[in-house]
């Protein structure tokens, strides 16, 4: 079987198994259509690596929670810095933060650092955090000139200040400077697929992933999503990583599963991400991604480490549904006509209402793809209070 054939009826596979895993459509519910097969084209590594995704832990999550490390919407970093310390150490077994990194990184590696900026400046990956994990990174040898901080937006980037933030020496890349450059990604590496008949049906992969770096920790933020449902480590890695992936979407209907999925088993992106780390200490409930709006921003004090991206995302969806129940909101998974708006406004003012029939699917889709564990109720989830 040849890799477009496997990906195609993965596809169509996983789309009938995700109608179980829904909560019951009430009479009300839309039927959405069906996504078109997805064809690939990547660039296989001699021999993959032990460490990509689902990694050296699959199904295992630390959740750590201090409140101290976020104050006031300032976030602290010496409290971030021990929530880290300990989140690595819980991971691995391992009694020190250094052998915990030195377990995923070597100092040959180039590695990037995957952030979320969009959003910023209300809920982006912290800054804090990203020196933290940079000053990891240096503790199992590798130079600081070696180490790439880097997200497909460079105008994102400059909005959360993180080439005035980051250390010197740590390079700040910007895949592309506006929506149709194209001069950053590699035109051998892509997925094609027409979803509305739009006129380029390929997405391209950022060279820096499939040419440069070596390993990628990768920093969601704790988010809904108006499409995919969330944007946790699927979602920041598959559409951080590859251009043309806004067609994916188009109002009402959302195409974000199973694309998520299938573009984080591209290789060489799948082998790469050895770590996720994601930032909770803002929790965008409602509004996400790009949410100003304050109301819909909580300051959850968490901290997520795994090296399972999907267990990892599983989790993070359980922890917004149940905010979203507790504010009154509906869930992420409702499909219901009378909640969507047209009304940019009026859906980030109103947490009732949604540009789109969101698709947290994409999580078990991309469990079912072998990227990681999707039932809750398999997940190894350690829960660490950390505030005395």
């Amino acid at each position: 079987m040849d890799r477009r054939t496997f990906v195609q009826r993965t596809c169509i596979a996983s789309a009938g198994f995700l109608v179980g895993e829904i909560p019951t459509l009430g009479e009300d519910e839309v039927v959405l259509p069906k996504a078109p097969p997805i064809d690939v084209h990547e660039a296989p590594l001699a021999t993959k690596s032990p460490l990509g995704m689902p990694g050296l832990y699959p199904g295992r999550v630390v959740e750590l929670h201090d409140a101290r490390s976020i104050v006031g919407n300032r976030v602290s970093q010496p409290v971030v810095r021990g929530m880290l310390e300990q989140g690595l150490k819980e991971l691995t077994g391992e009694n020190s933060a250094e052998s915990a990194w030195s377990k995923f990184i070597e100092p040959h590696d180039v590695v990037g650092v995957k952030i979320n900026p969009s959003g910023a400046p209300a809920c982006c990956s912290s800054p804090e955090l990203i020196r933290e994990i940079i000053r990891g990174v240096e503790s199992a040898g590798v130079a600081i000139r070696n180490i790439v901080v880097y997200d497909r937006f460079g105008n994102e980037m400059d909005l959360g200040s993180y080439r005035l933030l980051m250390p010197p020496g740590v390079r700040v890349v910007g895949v592309q400077d506006c929506r149709l450059d194209e001069a950053g990604y590699d035109a051998n590496v892509y997925c094609q697929v027409d979803f509305f008949g739009e006129w380029e049906t390929r997405s391209y992969m950022a060279s820096i992933v499939a040419n440069e770096v070596t390993k990628i920790i990768n920093v969601p933020t704790l988010k809904d999503h108006s499409a995919s449902g969330v944007t946790g480590c699927l979602k920041n890695v598959a559409y951080g990583t590859f251009n043309n992936v806004a067609r994916s979407h188009k109002e009402p209907y959302s195409f974000t599963n199973p694309l998520i999925g299938v573009m984080c088993t591209v290789e060489p992106l799948r082998s790469k991400i050895v770590l996720n780390i994601m930032d909770g200490t803002r929790m965008v409930w409602h509004g996400g991604p790009l949410t100003q709006n304050q109301d819909f921003i909580y300051q959850a004090g968490l901290l997520l480490v795994s090296t399972d991206p999907v267990a990892m995302d599983t989790v993070e969806l359980d922890v917004i549904d149940k905010k979203r129940r507790e504010e009154g909101a509906p869930s992420v998974w409702e499909h219901k006509a009378s909640s969507l708006t047209r009304n940019g406004r009026e859906f980030y003012t109103d947490a009732s209402k949604n540009l789109f029939y969101r698709q947290p699917g994409h999580i078990a889709a991309a469990g079912k793809l072998g990227l990681g564990v999707s039932d809750l109720k398999s997940i190894d989830l350690r829960k660490v209070e950390v505030s005395a």
